[in-house]
């Protein structure tokens, strides 16, 4: 068994859980998700807790039991308080700006970018190259800070471009012709 699947799930006050026989769908402050199970894997909700279990002792079902305990552990975290990504945009001219549901980002190319934001997704842009992504899916989150990092990836030689805020950067040693 998993140490991780065996590990309880702690429900937050203002939060709702509700289990159906394929998925655990789970509401609160910052909003609702549905979280598929794998196959094999059941929910049972005891005293403020939600517990994985397995149907059946099988060497095939035992790889998604932590599977399925992290990703609704990360859906009651989510709805209770929300996930953050955040991005700085380095280099002269780089710059964002956010219209209506869109981002608008000038990253060195001869035309702007237009980036559209999924639903569920919050986008805050601070002095113009810091960039705060939020919202309840966690995957959703890291996929959208994914996204906006692929659009100029942080060059190692002159240290420009999207990167995630407090990522350290390792830059290349030149040729040194000896």
């Amino acid at each position: 068994m998993s140490r991780i699947g065996k590990k309880p799930i702690p429900i937050p006050a203002g939060v709702t859980v509700r289990i159906a026989p394929d998925a655990v769908e789970v509401q609160g402050p910052k909003g609702k998700l549905r979280q598929k199970l794998p196959p094999g894997v059941v929910f049972a909700q005891e005293n403020g807790t939600l517990v994985a279990t397995l149907q059946r002792d099988d060497s095939e079902l035992k790889k998604f039991h932590g599977l399925a305990r992290s990703l609704v552990a990360n859906a009651v975290s989510g709805v209770a308080e929300g996930f953050k990504k955040e991005l700085d945009i380095v280099g002269v001219g780089y710059r964002a700006e956010l219209k209506g549901k869109q981002v608008h980002f000038a990253l060195g190319y001869s035309h702007p970018i237009v980036f559209d934001i999924p639903t569920g997704i919050d986008i805050a842009i601070d002095k113009q190259t810091h960039i705060v992504v939020t919202g309840a899916d966690r995957q959703a989150v890291g996929q959208v800070a994914a996204n906006i990092r692929q659009m100029r990836k942080p060059d190692p030689y002159k240290q420009k471009g999207v990167r995630y805020t407090g990522e350290a950067l390792k830059k290349k040693v030149g040729k040194t012709g000896a």
